[in-house]
């Protein structure tokens, strides 16, 4: 049935305001720091309460501030995955799983042995946190999660605290211990990877609201929103003048039939990567080729990055484009003065706010 959410929650000088539905899926959550993501996970939980609204998890409410009802968090059967797994320090891996399993369970201790086989943490069992890696430590607190038999699992930015070359590691491990779990999950990040990879349906979060709700895949695809765009990870962008016949990309100096959008956006977009370099110059229509001078490149360990200044008279001092390709692809060329680059009309992205 998965969880519907309709709440609001007043501070000094902010406001959560979040209305969704989420049917069985994984939903993603992004947004800058301070748009309210973790905020929201709170209230799910029952950390924090909401002023007013309802939250109701497989057609059973947890929050209804007409009904006055609010149930403890304990009771919500909801697994908390914190950002530093929030492991109690004095106790060992077999006690930091089973903390939240009633005394009175004669089953107690079979069922820790149990998960502890499944995270592979039996050899563990004894020892304390600061005693283990991040990445045991994570498993230790997914596994104290799971052990409850959560009907929904909250992430709050899981993979944060690891360094780099255990991430990707990591997020298969728990892709891999989440892929029999029939429950709800909800995954908070800043990783455009993480969100892309971990989640079915996306929501992403402006100054406490919802500003968009669809599937990852179209999210990333066709963003529709500058501000979706930005957070999918989008790095060019111009303002669209109307001239009557033609949309004029002020930022690259390029026309476009209007013919050519089925609404009226106002920007147009196009990724880094989506850009084709022509180290001559070709027979193309205008529209299709931006000429830059390169003001700068970086170099990462397998791509290029170049920052270009467009080459349009009309364009303005401060305008930038920039463009990235594979190590392999550029042949070890040397570094030019000035780039061609094409643009696939199939990568534009129109953007309506």
């Amino acid at each position: 049935m998965g969880l519907m959410i309709d709440i609001k929650k007043q501070y000094k000088d902010f406001t959560l305001e979040v209305n969704f539905d989420n049917r069985g899926s994984r939903l993603g959550i992004i947004g800058a720091s301070g748009s309210g993501k973790s905020m929201l996970l709170k209230c799910l939980a029952g950390i924090i309460t909401p002023d007013e609204g309802k939250i109701i998890l497989n057609g059973r409410p947890l929050f209804d501030s007409v009904q006055g009802i609010n149930v403890k968090p304990q009771r919500r059967k909801i697994g908390y995955l914190f950002q530093n797994y929030a492991l109690f320090p004095h106790m060992t891996v077999a006690e930091n799983i089973g903390i939240g399993l009633p005394k009175a369970d004669k089953d107690q201790m079979a069922k820790i042995l149990k998960i502890m086989d499944r995270f592979h943490l039996t050899a563990l069992s004894e020892k304390y946190p600061r005693q283990i890696s991040g990445g045991q430590q994570q498993r230790v607190a997914l596994a104290r999660c799971m052990i409850l038999e959560p009907e929904i699992l909250l992430l709050d930015e899981p993979f944060s605290a690891l360094d780099d070359h255990l991430k990707d590691h990591l997020q298969k491990e728990v892709m891999d211990y989440l892929s029999d779990f029939n429950g709800d999950v909800v995954l908070v990040s800043h990783s455009r990877d993480e969100i892309y990879r971990m989640s079915d349906s996306l929501m992403v979060m402006e100054h406490g609201k919802s500003s968009f709700m669809g599937t990852t895949h179209e999210a990333f695809k066709s963003p529709k929103y500058k501000y979706v765009a930005k957070l999918t990870g989008c790095k060019n962008f111009s303002d669209l003048e109307d001239d009557g016949t033609f949309y004029f990309a002020k930022s690259w100096g390029l026309q476009y039939p209007k013919t050519q959008f089925l609404d009226v956006p106002k920007y147009l977009g196009i990724r880094a990567h989506d850009f084709i370099v022509h180290h001559e110059l070709i027979e193309m229509p205008s529209n299709r080729l931006l000429r830059g001078k390169v003001l700068r490149t970086v170099e990462d360990i397998f791509e290029l990055t170049f920052y270009i200044k467009p080459l349009h008279p009309s364009v303005s001092e401060d305008a930038e484009v920039v463009f990235k390709i594979a190590k392999s692809k550029w042949e070890n060329r040397k570094i030019p003065d000035a780039l061609i680059l094409e643009i696939p009309l199939e990568h534009l992205i129109p953007l309506y706010a």
